[in-house]
C-alpha cells in the first residue's frame, strides 16, 4: 500500500494479543514516568548495513488519569512503530540498498525516558551522540580521537542535524567554532516532551507529543547553569555561568572544560570499550540527567549503540601525481574511500543565487530529480550550500535520505555569508556513511579546497528547475577518495 497514512490507520485498529495486553497493563501499574517506544530490528542492528532513524520512535507522557487511556496510547505507539517499516522513507531506503521488506524482523523496546519534569515540560538537560571516528578532524586531532555532538533537551535536536555543540572527548578544551561565530552557531531552542496534553493523537506523527521551546523557558531549571555561558560584548569574551547579562551560549563549559561531571572522560572510555568489543568504529546515543540521584550524583545513560560503516580500507592518494588544473574538486575534508568511475551527472545549486528561505521547496524539487535519476539507473554528484539533511531549514536543505538516495557523492559548500559546520552525528549522516556514499565539505575562502565553478557553469544543463541545474558529461567523472587522510578529488574528465 502506497499511502502510509492509511497503513497507520489500519495498524491502530488492530488488536494486540490478550497475553501481551495483560503484560502491558502490569508494566504500566509499576511505571508512571514518560516512555520512549522505539524499534530494535534485524537490519537496524546489522554491522554490515545499519539503519539509522529510519523507523519511528514515539514518546508518551504516560500521565493520563485513566489507566485504560494510558494502555491505549502504549498499544498505538507499539503498532505504529511496527507500521513505520512501510513508511516512504523506509521503503526508499530498502530500495536503495536492495533489501526486501519481508526480510526484516523487528522487536519494540519500551524505555523510561531520561530526564525530569519542569512544569509542563519533560527533558534531559543534556543529550547527544558520540562517534569513535571523526571524519573531519581539525588542527592536531586525529580521526581516531572521535567526536561528540551535544545539545540541551531531547536528543532529537542533535540527530536532526541542528545547531549543537561539538567537542573531542580526548581533547575537550579545543574549540571547533571560531569565537566570532560562537553566538551565531549556538543552540537557541530545544525539544521537550509536552506533559500538558495527556489526551494525544499519535496518528499525527512521531512528533505529536513533542514541543519546541526557546532556551529562555528553561532558565528556571536548577541545572541550567551547568550548560550555559554568556557572551560579554564589552570585553569580547565568554563568561561561564548565567549570573551575567548578555546573550546565552550553550557551550556546556562547566561540564566539558571545568569537569563538573567527567563527561568527556566517560565518552572517551565508553567509545573505546564499545569499539574494542565490536571491532570497528561505533556511534552511541546518550543522555545525561544532571539532577542528582539517591547517591548524590548525576546519571549517564547509553540509549543506543550502532556501528559506523565507512569504507576505510587502505587506499592512498598521492597528491604529487595530481594536476590541480585537471581537477573539478579538491578537498581535505571528505569521507569515503576508493575510486568512483561510473558517474556522468552533476546536480547542483548555483551558489551565486542560493536563497536559504527556499530550502523546503528545494528538497521537494530534488526529490523529483532523484526519482528521475533512480528510474534511469543513473548515479550523480550532488552539490549544495549548508548542511544536507538538517531539519533546520536555515542551516541547509532539509532533505530526507529517500529524497537523495541515488546520489553517489554529496558535497556541502560554504558561502561568504553562510558558514555551517560539516554534517556529523545526525541520522542522515549515519545513513550516508553506511551506504558508502562519498561526503565532501568545501569551506569558503580556502585555497586548498575548491570547486571549479567556472568549469561547472560552462557545462550545458540537460535540465533546469527553479533552483537546480542538472548537467551530464560525455566521459565519466573520476573521483578518488583517501579514507585515511580525508583527501578526495574529482577530475573534470576521465584521466
Amino acid at each position: 500500500m502506497e499511502d502510509f497514512e492509511e497503513v497507520k490507520k489500519l495498524a491502530v485498529t488492530g488488536d494486540l494479543s490478550g497475553e501481551l495486553r495483560d503484560k502491558l497493563q502490569k508494566y504500566l501499574r509499576h511505571v508512571d514516568s514518560p516512555l520512549a517506544v522505539r524499534s530494535s530490528s534485524l537490519f537496524e542492528d546489522s554491522i554490515s548495513q545499519p539503519f539509522s532513524g529510519i523507523y519511528d520512535t514515539y514518546f508518551l507522557p504516560n500521565n493520563h488519569p485513566d489507566a485504560g487511556v494510558r494502555l491505549k496510547h502504549l498499544e498505538e505507539a507499539i503498532t505504529l512503530v511496527y507500521a513505520s517499516v512501510y513508511s516512504k522513507s523506509a521503503r526508499s531506503y530498502f530500495e536503495a540498498i536492495n533489501y526486501k521488506v519481508g526480510e526484516e524482523k523487528m522487536a519494540v523496546l519500551l524505555q523510561r525516558a531520561v530526564g525530569n519534569r519542569h512544569g509542563q515540560q519533560f527533558y534531559p538537560q543534556l543529550s547527544g551522540v558520540a562517534q569513535s571516528y571523526n571524519y573531519y578532524p581539525i588542527s592536531y586531532l586525529e580521526p581516531g580521537d572521535g567526536i561528540a555532538i551535544i545539545g540541551f533537551g531531547l536528543g532529537k535536536y542533535v540527530v536532526d542535524g541542528e545547531k549543537a555543540w561539538r567537542f573531542c572527548p580526548k581533547y575537550p578544551n579545543m574549540n571547533f567554532i571560531a569565537q566570532k561565530d560562537i553566538i551565531k552557531d549556538s543552540q537557541v531552542e530545544f525539544y521537550a516532551l509536552n506533559m500538558k496534553e495527556n489526551d494525544i493523537d499519535l496518528l499525527e506523527g512521531s512528533d505529536a507529543t513533542l514541543a519546541r521551546f526557546t532556551l529562555d523557558e528553561a532558565e528556571e531549571d536548577e541545572t541550567f547553569h551547568y550548560c550555559t555561558s554568556v557572551w560579554d560584548p564589552q570585553d569580547n569574551s565568554i563568561k561561564v555561568g548565567t549570573e551575567y547579562k548578555g546573550p546565552r551560549i550553550m557551550n556546556f563549559a562547566p561540564i566539558i572544560k571545568y569537569n563538573q561531571i567527567p563527561l568527556a572522560q566517560i565518552l572517551d572510555e565508553v567509545l573505546g570499550i564499545v569499539k574494542s568489543s565490536m571491532g570497528l568504529p561505533v556511534e552511541i546515543e546518550f543522555a545525561v540527567d544532571l539532577k542528582k540521584n539517591k547517591k548524590g550524583k548525576p546519571s549517564f545513560y547509553i540509549l543506543q549503540i550502532r556501528p559506523l560503516i565507512g569504507n576505510l580500507k587502505d587506499y592512498h592518494l598521492d597528491l604529487k601525481y595530481i594536476d590541480r588544473e585537471a581537477l573539478f574538486l579538491h578537498t581535505d575534508k571528505a569521507m569515503g574511500n576508493g575510486t568512483v568511475d561510473d558517474v556522468y551527472d552533476i546536480i547542483y545549486i548555483d551558489h551565486q543565487t542560493f536563497d536559504r528561505s527556499k530550502t523546503v521547496e528545494m528538497a521537494e524539487e530534488l526529490e523529483k530529480l532523484n526519482n528521475t535519476m533512480r528510474a534511469a539507473e543513473r548515479r550523480y554528484i550532488l552539490i549544495g550550500p549548508g548542511r544536507w539533511g538538517s531539519r533546520d531549514r536555515w542551516l541547509g536543505i532539509p532533505v530526507r535520505w529517500a529524497q537523495i538516495s541515488n546520489a553517489k557523492i554529496i558535497v556541502e559548500t560554504e558561502l561568504e555569508d553562510f558558514h555551517i559546520d560539516a554534517s556529523l552525528g545526525s541520522h542522515f549522516f549515519n545513513n550516508v556513511t553506511s551506504n558508502n556514499v562519498g561526503y565532501f565539505y568545501i569551506p569558503y575562502g580556502s585555497n586548498e579546497n575548491f570547486i571549479d565553478w567556472k568549469w561547472l557553469g560552462n557545462q550545458r544543463p540537460v535540465k533546469k528547475t527553479e533552483n537546480f541545474f542538472h548537467v551530464q558529461v560525455k566521459k565519466p567523472l573520476i573521483a578518488k577518495m583517501d579514507g585515511r587522510t580525508s583527501v578526495s578529488v574529482i577530475y573534470k574528465e576521465s584521466q
